[in-house]
Formats: C-alpha cells, sequence, structure tokens
C-alpha cells in the first residue's frame, strides 16, 4: 500500500456537523466513533463527541475528524488550508465542491481564471475550515 497524506480536523464539539457536511460534499463510506464507543474518557461530558471519524469519498478522496476533548485546548486552525485540484475534465466536479464549500461560509477569492490561466478560488467553510480549488486551464503550445 503506497504512503497517503489525510487531513485530520479538530473540532471543540460539532466533529459530526462538519464531517457529515462534507460526506454531503464529497459523497462517499462515513464511519464515526464515539469515545463512548471505546470507554476513552473520563468525562461523560464527551462521551458522544467523535474520537474519530473518516469519509472516503467515491472519487479516492480521503477527510477524518475529531471533536478535542473537555480536557484539553481545540488546536487553532490558523496556518493550514485544505486544496483541491484538478484538470479541465475534472471542472464540474471541482466547481461543485466549491459551490457546496463556499455557500455554507464565505468567499475570500472568487472562483476566476487567475494570472497563471488556471481557475482558482479561496474559501472558508461554515466550520472554518479555509479551502482551496485550482482548475488547470488550457495547455500552453
Amino acid at each position: 500500500m503506497a504512503t497517503r497524506l489525510n487531513p485530520y480536523l479538530n473540532f471543540r464539539d460539532d466533529a459530526r456537523q462538519a464531517i457529515e457536511f462534507y460526506r454531503d460534499v464529497f459523497g462517499g463510506e462515513l464511519t464515526i466513533s464515539t469515545f463512548a464507543d471505546f470507554q476513552a474518557s473520563e468525562d461523560p461530558g464527551d462521551a458522544d463527541k467523535v474520537m474519530h471519524s473518516q469519509l472516503e469519498s467515491p472519487h479516492g478522496l480521503v477527510l477524518m475528524a475529531a471533536d478535542t476533548p473537555s480536557s484539553m485546548e481545540v488546536p487553532t486552525g490558523a496556518g493550514f488550508s485544505i486544496s483541491l485540484s484538478g484538470e479541465q475534465a475534472d471542472d464540474a466536479e471541482l466547481r461543485g465542491y466549491w459551490d457546496k464549500l463556499s455557500s455554507s461560509g464565505s468567499v475570500t477569492v472568487p472562483l476566476e481564471v487567475a494570472p497563471w490561466g488556471d481557475a482558482f478560488g479561496m474559501c472558508v467553510d461554515g466550520f472554518g475550515v479555509s479551502w482551496l480549488v485550482n482548475i488547470s486551464g488550457p495547455a500552453q503550445a
């Protein structure tokens, strides 16, 4: 099996809502385990929180998320973005992702042709996660 790099998002109390939203965006198979499922928290308030979730889309995208236990600080989200990129053949798929992600939050840079010739946009979804979408432009001769 090849090594894979997968984004793993941390939330305080809304990992379930976030990962279900991403399932609506990307489709795919979602698994969710709570702290109670593994008797992994001494705080009864954490029992129904997500200890681990994993979304595997039909196109091979993998996204993971969890709630941070009450006893720990939530890691800050500054300093990273998740990038989705593809070729012109993937245009409809990538624009569909863009529409769903950006409609839940705010657009930082509209998805339009950039100076380098690709369609590019940046947004922050309703859960505070930054996304970049790049669709390769026509090949240069």
